[in-house]
């Protein structure tokens, strides 16, 4: 077993089978990353990923070979060369080919001419035998048996000799191949379709070979069909499939050529051509699948590594014209202090004004969040007239999601006595002050960072962003004394069960003071607290360590540390030049090896360092506001919003996003824009074309002039 998944995803056999091995403990993939190294050979997140999924997928190929095997044994179709062959079988693609001809079948045209006797002239065609077909089916014309002509023997005949070459593994085999490498994809538009798909113009006459064929136009294509529009193929030349058959199955110059000729072009036609087609468009999807799935991994991931404002005093405006903006004060902590409705974008502009004044003082407000959607860039500008102290930042924050967060069960638990907008209001705060605290609560799909998110395998999307999630979440680790149960329940080893204990227990028993009082709480025991604790923070608690990634079992080996250098432990954390000055080669012990070693230090020197960036303010451009404004040859500040296949999308202050083509991503060829680009990141654009009509602007990142 552990060969296999070795070879499929090229690490050694000692690395799979630990990994397996600690997965078998209960181990979570945070936890084995971070604090299982010398077991692992050092795999990061990703590679444990990677491992764990082959497992999975090699586990379910044995499923189906066991489910396969007891189905033929039922119908007493076993042989021990057969059963062998299943054993054998190395992916799901080969076993289904041995299975194919021993599958249960519906009354197949094959089938039916079996039932009238016709196997034995089959067998003659497919033997290549001298006599003249006519001749040989003379004996099977009997009317009682349903076979009235010797044109009804030879085509009862040829339909067992076309699922005869269906269900060949060899010719299956190559014929995959075949259609893998060289099938085209067409696409045309269905009668009377034109204007009710006008958004697939693109693909109403279109062709490509599927091997080049990018994830988004695939995708694309695929839906275009599915909604009736299009009609899609996915098919090589007929001639190279029908060489592949005849290589196996015809012999030129006999007396059963042409009825061979008949039955492999029928086969091909009828049988399997269309399996492998729909095999290939299958393949086809789950490439394309897995290359947006990563887009949208890798997005949402640089989405919640986003940098946090921290634990300030936030005011945050949710903008709105007729009904006004929503306005709530939150503290440091991110708790609701007031809220109100205020209506800066008309004739309560004076008193808009004052109110905010006010809640700045009384509140000791030290940032304004306001959220980006309608009326956004309008409140902003109000907002910088107001002369307020230079100290605080005024930030437009992307609310993506904030009204998704409003309406669910969570916002109605934690507000349950506020309405939508109060919430909503809340949302946008909190996202600046800790991005990932609060998208935590959201389904990724509903922020709108991928693309074609709908159309791909859910199963596997929902599997990779949950990955996203615990693997940022523990990256960063969590304050157990600050966090909502959805953040904790993130945590690796912890479930919704045990985060909902947690702040239980805290909102009963105050702030935890160590980690080990987590040991206290229902349901968490010793395999949890394993698996947690490292990623779980007590700032300012009793122990120094427990503010750090150090792992509560890695404290004696710091303690001993402390003591070598004549220091306290709370001496040693944060002195680089003590930490610098230690020869860890001397604590390496048979369960410690240099690579956790090495850790510590790391978090010796910056204990509980957190990997985001610092918060910057970012502003737009002053003079722009709408689409009419923008100029081509422009210059301005934007922030990426979503990076796809083709390009990015970026926010320029104007309500509607803009698009840096592929090609324009940088003075070089550039073939995948996620290495130029991401979600969230500050760049300078300048505007090539602005459509005001289909509301579309072009813009680009090169360093030369455009000529």
């Amino acid at each position: 077993m552990f060969i296999s998944v070795s070879q499929e995803t090229g690490f050694k056999k000692d690395q799979v089978a630990a990994v397996a091995a600690l997965m078998e403990q209960g181990g979570t993939i945070p936890f084995i990353a971070r604090y299982r190294k010398e077991q692992t050979g050092s795999l990061d997140e990703v590679a444990i990923t990677a491992i764990r999924d082959a497992l999975a997928r090699l586990k379910a190929l044995e499923d189906r070979k066991q489910t396969i095997l007891t189905s033929l044994e039922t119908r007493q179709l076993i042989t021990p060369e057969l059963k062998e062959a299943i054993k054998n079988s190395a992916t799901s693609t080969q076993l289904e080919d041995i299975y194919q001809q021993y599958r249960p079948k519906k009354r197949t045209r094959a089938l039916m001419a079996r039932e009238k006797g016709l196997m034995p002239l089959a067998q003659f065609l497919l033997s290549h035998r001298k006599g003249d077909p006519l001749v040989q089916a003379r004996t099977y014309v009997d009317p009682e048996k349903g076979v009235n002509s010797l044109e009804e023997a030879l085509a009862g005949a040829r339909d067992i000799v076309a699922e005869t070459i269906n269900e060949a593994v060899d010719v299956r085999r190559e014929m995959r191949r075949l259609f893998l490498t060289d099938a085209t994809l067409t696409t045309t538009v269905k009668k009377d379709k034109e204007a009710q798909g006008i958004k697939y113009k693109d693909y109403f006459e279109w062709s490509e070979p599927g091997v080049k064929a990018p994830s988004h136009r695939i995708l694309a294509m695929l839906r275009g069909e599915k909604e009736g529009i299009l009609t899609l193929h996915a098919l090589p030349r007929e001639e190279k499939a029908l060489l592949i058959i005849k290589k196996h199955f015809f012999m030129p110059g006999v007396d059963s050529s042409g009825q061979m000729q008949l039955a492999m072009e029928d086969s091909y036609k009828r049988l399997l051509g269309k399996a492998m087609e729909n095999e290939t468009l299958k393949a086809l999807k789950q490439r394309a699948d897995e290359i947006a799935i990563k887009v949208f991994a890798d997005n949402f991931k640089h989405l919640l590594l986003s940098s946090p404002l921290g634990q300030k005093a936030v005011l945050a405006i949710d903008p709105g014209f007729r009904t006004g903006c929503k306005m709530v004060s939150l503290d440091p902590q991110g708790n609701l202090i007031d809220h109100t409705v205020i209506f800066p974008l008309g004739s309560g502009a004076t008193k808009a004004g004052e109110i905010i004044k006010k809640w700045i003082k009384t509140h000791k407000v030290e940032a304004i969040a306001i959220g980006n959607g309608t009326a956004g860039r309008e409140t902003e500008a109000f907002v910088s007239t107001l002369d307020l102290p230079r100290n605080i930042p005024v930030v437009l924050v992307d609310e993506s999601g904030a009204s998704i967060y409003s309406a669910s069960p969570i916002a109605r638990e934690e507000f349950p006595d506020h309405d939508l907008t109060v919430r909503g209001a809340v949302s946008i705060g909190r996202r600046l002050m800790d991005p990932l605290a609060e998208l935590v609560k959201l389904d990724p799909r509903s922020i709108g960072v991928g693309q074609y998110q709908h159309d791909v395998d859910q199963k596997q999307l929902n599997q990779c962003l949950d990955d996203v999630v615990i693997n940022t979440v523990n990256q960063v680790g969590v304050d157990v004394n600050t966090a909502s149960k959805e953040l904790l329940g993130r945590v690796a080893g912890l479930n919704k069960t045990i985060a909902a204990n947690i702040v239980r227990y805290r909102k009963e028993n105050g702030p935890f003071k160590t980690r080990k009082q987590l040991l206290k709480v229902p349901r968490l025991g010793p395999r949890a607290f394993e698996q947690c604790a490292g990623f779980l923070r007590i700032p300012r608690g009793k122990n120094p360590l427990d503010a750090s990634g150090i792992h509560p079992e890695s404290y004696k080996i710091v303690e001993k540390m402390a003591r070598d250098l004549g220091v306290t432990v709370q001496e040693l954390v944060g002195n680089n030049a003590l930490v610098a000055s230690m020869n860890l080669r001397k604590y390496v012990t048979t369960d410690m090896g240099m690579p956790t070693l090495k850790d510590i230090a790391k978090e010796l020197v910056r204990p509980g360092r957190d990997p985001r960036e610092q918060f910057v303010p970012f502003a737009f451009s002053e003079d722009i506001h709408e689409i009419k404004d923008l100029v081509p040859g422009m210059k301005i500040p934007g922030i990426i919003t979503n990076v796809t296949a083709f390009g990015a999308f970026v926010d320029i202050g104007v309500h509607q996003d803009g698009l840096i083509h592929v090609s324009q991503m940088a003075d070089r060829f550039v073939k995948n824009p996620a290495d130029i680009v991401s979600v969230h990141q500050k760049v300078k654009v300048t505007v090539l074309e602005v459509d005001v009509p289909r509301k579309r602007i072009s813009l680009s990142l090169k360093e030369k002039k455009p000529s």
